[in-house]
């Protein structure tokens, strides 16, 4: 193998399947992470390594990249992929669904970053991509806490690319706007997710596809290392807000 590692959480659907089935289509190995390992398996993707975990058990992830870095090299790149997205008003939301939206938007990403920043830094060479959204640049309705995990993303992406770059490590924030992924279906709200459907049909029916944003992503890691994309926010043409 010629190609360096790259871990992927939330690899099991959505972008971060898009994302798995691009880069290794050109050659990466791949530390694939979800919680759904059959659907990881599925893919059947050659040089990847699979394993069932979640992301907000810290010494489960390291273990994975421990296991995965033994196997295939230093990772060279890690797409912080997995998140949550649980729509409600403020005064009505169980604030258990705020609580899961910070322990995996906001910690888990964190733990990914603790998984390999050392090693980065010591080779001065690795590219960290934290998926964000739009969400994390302005607000919208019924989207109060999922807004201040993803503002959260945007703040520690960018903070860390300031502490990184003198080790020539790379951090990069990719924020799509609404992407035909499963991420809505995690809303409990269906008075919200019917609204939503309205709203897709008011821009003529289409939203970003997850390879649309597999794309970016791919794009920003493959510039040369001394180049780096700081921030790629990307939306269907008609998406307005």
């Amino acid at each position: 193998m010629t190609k360096p590692l790259i871990i992927i959480t939330g690899a099991s659907s959505g972008i971060g399947e898009a994302a798995a089935r691009m880069l290794s289509a050109v050659g990466h190995p791949l530390l694939l992470l979800a919680r759904r390992i059959d659907r990881l398996e599925a893919l059947a993707l050659p040089n990847a390594l699979c394993r069932g975990v979640d992301i907000t058990d810290r010494g489960a992830l390291l273990a994975a990249v421990s296991e995965a870095e033994t196997q295939f090299g230093p990772a060279d790149g890690l797409i912080n992929n997995a998140g949550v997205m649980l729509l409600g008003e403020m005064s009505k939301q169980d604030p258990a669904q705020w609580e899961q939206m910070l322990d995996v938007n906001v910690k888990g990403l964190l733990n990914g970053i603790h998984a390999v920043v050392s090693g980065m830094i010591e080779r001065k060479r690795g590219t960290i991509i934290n998926v964000s959204s739009v969400a994390g640049r302005k607000t919208f309705p019924s989207h109060v806490a999922y807004v201040g995990t993803k503002f959260a993303v945007h703040g520690i992406s960018e903070n860390l690319r300031e502490e990184l770059s003198p080790h020539d490590v790379r951090v990069i924030t990719i924020a799509p706007g609404a992407v035909e992924t499963e991420l809505l279906s995690h809303t409990t709200d269906d008075a919200i997710k019917t609204g939503y459907q309205a709203w897709k049909q008011d821009m003529g029916g289409t939203v970003l596809s997850a390879d649309d944003v597999a794309s970016a992503i791919r794009y920003a890691y493959e510039q040369p290392q001394n180049v780096c994309i700081r921030e790629i926010v990307l939306a269907a043409t008609r998406q307005q807000p």
